[in-house]
């Protein structure tokens, strides 16, 4: 009977047109790790340079032009610097009400509505942001007029710790422009990319349908 071949017999192994592909996507992949990071640093050249030599990639800061709760704001990033990151530390003053948690976009506490849409502002860069109207919890109310939902969240003592809030706030604040009449279902589904881990969700989503109730949306 033929032996078979493998890497026990001292022959060289099979062809293996999988794990071939695999490697060299690997390889593809490193090196494409490799140029971004040479484009990077070699992209310090000046206008002139950029004008004769063509586009090359951006290096330091840029100017970047945000419209925050109604106003205009400037300043000037990395282009890889997040909104969550601009918000807390690169305004002034800065706009500390979405909270840097997970920084994963996995817990919400990071939240703004963006377009009147909640996102997570930790995986949103800055210069993705320029031309759009980003919502912060400050920016849906004043503790002298708050909105209907954050004073659902005070009459209902939605909130305990206090780092989870203003996500919540902001995407429920936004769900109910959606949906202004959920259930108690909808509510739920709408904040499953929200976690309290002091695990008051019951208290959330009665403040949820208290603000709805109350007209939230309008």
């Amino acid at each position: 009977m033929k032996k078979s071949r493998g890497i026990g017999d001292g022959q060289t192994p099979s062809h293996d047109p999988s794990r071939r592909r695999f490697l060299k996507g690997v390889g593809i992949a490193g090196a494409g790790a490799a140029v971004a990071d040479r484009l990077w640093i070699d992209g310090e050249a000046t206008e002139s340079d950029a004008q004769a030599k063509g586009p090359r990639a951006l290096s330091g800061t840029v100017p970047v032009v945000l419209d925050i709760n109604g106003q205009k704001k400037t300043v000037q990033v990395e282009p890889r610097t997040t909104l969550l990151n601009t918000l807390r530390n690169h305004l002034e003053p800065p706009i500390t009400g979405a909270k840097l948690v997970c920084d994963m976009g996995t817990c919400g506490s990071c939240t703004v509505v963006l377009d009147g849409k909640p996102v997570y502002s930790c995986l949103i860069l800055a210069v993705d942001a320029v031309g759009k109207q980003i919502t912060t919890v400050e920016g849906l109310g004043t503790p002298e007029k708050l909105n209907a939902v954050q004073n659902a969240f005070v009459e209902h003592d939605a909130l305990m710790c206090g780092f989870c809030t203003p996500g919540f706030v902001t995407t429920i604040s936004a769900y109910l422009k959606k949906n202004p009449n959920p259930t108690l279902a909808e509510v739920r589904e709408a904040c499953k990319g929200n976690f309290c881990r002091c695990g008051t969700y019951p208290r959330v989503f009665e403040a949820a349908l208290a603000a709805a109730k109350a007209g939230a949306n309008s």
